[in-house]
């Protein structure tokens, strides 16, 4: 994968046409860019309202010999395999338009839709790329026998270990998945399957558009394919082809080491899982507003030339966002070797609200004198009004103070102000300062 820290949508549309594997269906494919943080989307052009499905784990509703995504009545089949290629190859944010419920096959592997992926151009955006970081090793065990784990690693790496029937065509391949090596090692192997596995595909009404043009068939230990093989460890490059593109639902870059030994489409929707559930503890515990600083944003040492407040009483790390006129957000991180967490609830260590009052009056003398008739000045506290607390703030909070000058009049200063942890109001006053000079 990609290692910018940017997201890439595709730089133009481009079209892709053929037949599906399990419906035997024609469609067309259309790829689209899309807005940053977009995710990537597939859209059923041939219905009504023309519906949209996220390609998220959450839309896995079935995963036999593919991935099918469902929201409502609307479906799509078979797509970890343009799934697979647009984030192999780097992409983030795109719309895949289909006229059909199920994108083509072309020759069984990902190669159309790198190719594709290279009419359409990469279009690097603005925003930062989510990344979820392993920090501890998960790992799975399925009633099939699969084994999937995940371990911290400083890249995006898949170990994989390939069993057919009766150990035939056991194979093994590692790599780091770059759209470097994405592209010359893993798009072109194609899909496959063992021949005692054809007749209950079929009784079931899948693979009607199967055939050697687009699968290699493995009978006994001879393999049936309309071209040489194309590496001599193919079927397990085309497992990590599928692990990557079942992993794509996670709606996040993986940095960390997948090791699949039997994998398929049910254990990798299951890694997914339990990979999305981490994702949500990991959210929950981070601060919901971003601290990439905006406009009018400076630093602590700006903070200190304007204030005179020092340890331990300077209640403000930094200035995250300022309009310049009324309005202004400040961070505070909360931690545990704060010193007034000594005397207050030791054994329940909870911020007091007073502090957060301070905290609100010191992002309000941060506004005003940052203006130039106030330069040089100092905002003296006269009151705090309405003052609420709604929730606590505990060790590890990242505390949101936020500002907004009512009135201005005669070094009178009226200001209404919230405390957030987790875009959630934990505390709020009205605050009052008068300004003289130094």
């Amino acid at each position: 994968m990609s290692t910018t820290a940017f997201q890439q949508t595709i730089a133009r549309s481009a079209s892709l046409a053929g037949t599906s594997l399990h419906t035997g269906e024609k469609v067309t494919l259309t790829l689209r860019p899309a807005a940053p943080d977009s995710g990537l989307k597939f859209k059923r052009t041939d219905l009504p309202d023309e519906p949209v499905i996220d390609a998220h784990i959450d839309h896995v509703k079935t995963v036999e010999r593919a991935t099918t995504l469902g929201d409502g009545g609307v479906k799509v089949h078979t797509v970890e395999h343009i799934l697979s290629a647009l984030v192999g190859m780097g992409i983030d944010n795109a719309l895949i338009e289909m006229d059909a419920n199920e994108p083509p096959i072309g020759d069984g592997s990902a190669q159309p839709y790198v190719e594709l992926i290279r009419r359409c151009g990469h279009a690097p955006q603005a925003v930062a790329r989510g990344v979820f970081e392993v920090r501890e090793p998960l790992h799975i065990e399925t009633k099939g026998g699969s084994l999937m784990t995940v371990v911290p690693d400083d890249k995006f790496r898949v170990s994989c270990t390939q069993v057919g029937p009766g150990g035939r065509f056991t194979q093994y391949q590692s790599m780091e998945i770059t759209p470097e090596t994405y592209e010359k090692e893993i798009a072109p192997a194609r899909t496959f399957t063992f021949y005692e596995d054809i007749q209950p595909l079929m009784d079931k009404g899948l693979i009607k558009g199967g055939s050697l043009e687009n699968a290699v068939v493995v009978r006994g230990e001879s393999v049936m394919s309309k071209e040489p093989m194309r590496y001599t460890d193919e079927f397990v490059r085309h497992k990590i082809l599928d692990v990557v593109g079942d992993l794509a639902l996670l709606g996040k870059r993986i940095r960390g080491h997948v090791i699949a030994v039997r994998p398929g489409h049910a254990p990798n929707a299951e890694l997914t899982r339990a990979l999305a559930k981490q994702v949500a503890a990991v959210a929950a515990l981070s601060p919901a507003t971003r601290l990439t600083p905006g406009e009018g944003a400076f630093d602590i040492n700006e903070v200190m030339r304007l204030l005179p407040h020092r340890y331990p009483f300077l209640m403000v790390d930094r200035i995250v966002s300022s309009d310049g006129e009324t309005k202004c957000v400040g961070v505070k991180q909360v931690t545990i070797n704060e010193p007034f967490f000594q005397g207050h609830f030791p054994g329940h260590p909870v911020m007091p609200g007073v502090l957060q009052v301070e905290a609100m009056a010191q992002v309000t003398s941060l506004q005003m004198l940052r203006q130039p008739e106030h330069a040089g000045k100092l905002g003296y506290f006269m009151s705090a009004d309405n003052v609420k607390f709604r929730k606590p703030v505990l060790p590890g909070d990242t505390l949101f103070i936020h500002a907004e000058i009512t009135r201005a009049r005669r070094g009178i200063i009226k200001d209404t102000c919230h405390c957030t942890v987790n875009e959630v109001i934990v505390s709020e006053a009205e605050i009052t300062l008068n300004v003289f000079a130094r």
